[in-house]
Parts: C-alpha cells; structure tokens; sequence
C-alpha cells in the first residue's frame, strides 16, 4: 500500500497484513489536542495552548465513505458546528495517488484552503519529512498552517469537548446529572472498535483462513451481544445518544450495502437483527444525521478502491434496505442531541 516516506509517496511502502495474514492498522501520527479539550484518560497527553477553539479556525478533511471521517462529520452536524468548522470533501476513489481532489465530481469540492490536488500534499505541508499513511480524518489550523490531528476518535471528542461556545450547545457525552459517564462512553467505544469497527476489516482484508476466522467470529459474537444489549435501552450509553452511538453507527451504516459482500462479512444482514435495525434506522433519523451519509461514495470507494478484494470494481447491488422506515426506539426512552433553545 502507499504512504509518504520522509516527505517522498511512496507505492510500495506499506503492508496491511502480518506474517500470520492478519490485517494491522498503522498508529496515526498528529496527535495534537485543541485548548479546552477533555482528553480521556486512556490518552497520554494533554491540551495545547496554541491550538485555541475559534470559530473559523479549523477545518476538516473528510471522505464521505469512510467510517473514520465520518465520525467527525457527524459531530460537526449534530453539535451545529458547521459555520465554525469548515469542510473539504475527497473523491471516494482513491488510486495510487492516494486521496484526491475532484471538485467536478457530485458530492466532492476543491481544497477550500490550498487548492491542493492531493491530500498528501498538506501532510508534507504540516511535516516535510512525513513518514506515515495518508489518512481521512484531518483537522488542520489555519493559524498555525499544520495538522492538528488526524486520529478520528480523538478528533471527535474535540468537537464534543472544545467548542462548547460554537455550536448549538448539544452534547454528544454525559453529563454531571447523568447515571452514565464519559468513562462508561470510552469503555464501550474501546470494547466495539476491535470486533466491529475494526473487526470489518480484519475480515475483509485477512490473508489467511484463521486470521479470517478469528475476525468473523469476534465481529458476530460482537453485534450478537451489542443487539441484546440494545433490547431494552435506546443507545448504547446511558439515556442520550453519545460518541459511542457515532462510532457504532458508522459501521452499521456501511455494513449491508458494502461490508457484508465486499468483506465477506455474510454471516448475517444487521437488517436481520431484531434490535440492531430499528437501533441503526433510530439514529439515522436522528436531525443531522441523514444528510452526512452518502451511499453512492461508499459503494464507489469499497468497491473500486480495493483491487485485491475486489479486482474488478464492480460495485455489488446489495440488499433492498430503507433507513427511512418506521421504527419504534422512543418507546425506550431517551434523547438525542437537543439543541439549546433561548428562553
């Protein structure tokens, strides 16, 4: 696979699966934290003070099809943060090249900051000598002209926690009042991401029957507990949708149309379970939600993106599925993210 190599991309630099075929995903490398940030106990480091949360400051590299970037657009939306945080949208197909900039293309947009052609062009910018993956998502400061951070959860607990003055003064974590807490949101975010977020790519990209094996089983054992877990609570978390609930939608959300068939994830639809369905149609109708969800770049980029899964690019028709359908999750109690109205 390809990455920079001390500021140089590289084609054939990096190798997703180790000796036993077991699928390996690479550390993230800007790991900077904004002022004011609540940075979880299981992360070693702390706030900087040059990264303050102002409004127009930053601004977010995203993919619609990918699960990771996804995330932080889902905070943006649901926390009202999208006039304090700009977006530039990636081409779902990503070639050698690695990420890049098709303005043309439905649903993608230039560089709003650099009219850069690749994505890898701002990492070199933020470091020259850049020895990493390029990855989806980037928060970038335009004051201090680098990357912030490109570690997807730590990204969205920025957005949860350091602009609490810009946006709609909803909250994505538990509060003091609240019988749950933000270290129960840590502990279920860490206990899904192995099997389930992680878990679809241990399938998809195993290179040997074990290693495939292992990760079907963990992925299956994994939505079977979570699906019992939901039968009788709304969200994961407490009585309020969280980052937990974000981290498991954006999986869930890709899992009938791609996973299933492009990774080999057959086991089951989550259309077939009970609670997992009416679960994952519950936040898609969620306000803010619907409209950071692109099918048609996910298709495209599972599907055309990865040769050695699927070398002739064509993208699977997948199963007839309405996210729009009835449901009936508010019996359960609990909330979604609301708003701060002024009196």
């Amino acid at each position: 696979m390809n990455q920079l190599v001390d500021g140089e991309w590289r084609t054939d630099a990096y190798e997703a699966t180790n000796d036993d075929g077991a699928f390996e995903r690479d550390e993230t490398t800007f790991r900077n934290w904004i002022a004011g940030s609540a940075v979880p106990d299981h992360v070693d480091a702390e706030p900087d003070d040059r990264f303050q949360p102002e409004a127009g400051r930053y601004h977010l590299y995203v993919s619609y099809a990918c699960p990771w970037a996804h995330r932080t657009l889902l905070a943006r939306s649901l926390l009202g943060l999208e006039d304090a945080i700009g977006v530039s949208v990636v081409d779902p197909w990503r070639g050698e090249d690695g990420w890049q900039f098709t303005p043309e293309k439905e649903g993608c947009t230039r560089d709003h900051l650099h009219d850069s052609d690749y994505l890898r062009e701002l990492y070199v910018e933020a470091d020259p000598d850049a020895t990493c993956r390029v990855t989806v998502p980037v928060l970038w400061d335009t004051e201090e002209e680098t990357i912030v951070n490109n570690e997807s959860r730590e990204v969205l607990r920025m957005l949860s926690t350091a602009f609490d003055d810009l946006g709609n003064g909803a909250s994505l974590l538990p509060g003091e009042d609240d019988a749950a807490t933000v270290g129960d949101v840590d502990e279920v975010i860490a206990e899904i991401y192995e099997p389930i977020n992680n878990g679809v790519y241990r399938a998809g990209f195993a290179k040997s029957q074990d290693a495939y094996d292992e990760a079907i089983d963990d992925l299956f054992g994994a939505l079977d507990r979570w699906n019992d877990h939901l039968a009788d609570q709304r969200y994961l978390v407490g009585d309020s949708l969280t980052e937990a609930d974000i981290c498991m939608f954006t999986t869930l959300v890709r899992f009938d149309q791609v996973y299933h068939t492009h990774f080999m994830c057959d086991k089951r639809f989550v259309h077939q379970y009970e609670h997992l369905w009416p679960y994952l149609r519950d936040l898609y109708q969620t306000p803010g939600v619907a409209e950071t969800v692109n099918m048609d770049h996910i298709e495209e980029h599972y599907y055309t993106t990865h040769p050695d899964v699927t070398p002739s690019g064509i993208i699977a028709r997948g199963p007839d599925v309405d996210l729009a359908a009835p449901h009936d999750r508010d019996r359960l109690g609990g909330e979604p993210p609301t708003p701060d109205v002024a009196d």
